[in-house]
């Protein structure tokens, strides 16, 4: 019998699962969103703002942004880790990456919430 030895920080399947569960999230709200959508049809800005001014709606969007924002972070850490050797590069261009995710978030929340 083979004893396997599991050492460090098990973020491959952390990471693999946050990935799979954020997919679920964002096609879960694409569904229901249509559904909205379709019930409702907002035709101009002031029917737009009347969908969006439940707060469920808001709540489940936002959500839907934060598990997109993730689910990209995963994905193209992982894309740098494989393709990009140089560390300082790598380092740089994840720094960009958070940067502009952090960026797409707080404009998410402001458009959602602005009133």
């Amino acid at each position: 019998m083979v004893k396997r030895i599991v050492v460090g920080a098990h973020y491959g399947f952390r990471d693999w699962l946050a990935q799979r569960v954020t997919a679920v999230v964002m096609a879960v709200y694409t569904i229901v969103f249509l559904f909205a959508f379709l019930a409702k049809r907002p035709a101009d800005h002031a029917a737009w703002q009347a969908f969006f001014a439940q707060g469920w709606l808001r709540f489940a969007t936002l959500l839907f942004f934060v598990s997109l924002f993730y689910h990209a972070w995963i994905g193209v850490r992982d894309v740098l880790m494989d393709y990009v050797k140089p560390v300082w590069l790598r380092l740089a261009l994840e720094v960009v990456v958070i940067l502009a995710l952090v960026g797409y978030a707080g404009w998410a929340v402001q458009i959602l919430w602005r009133g």
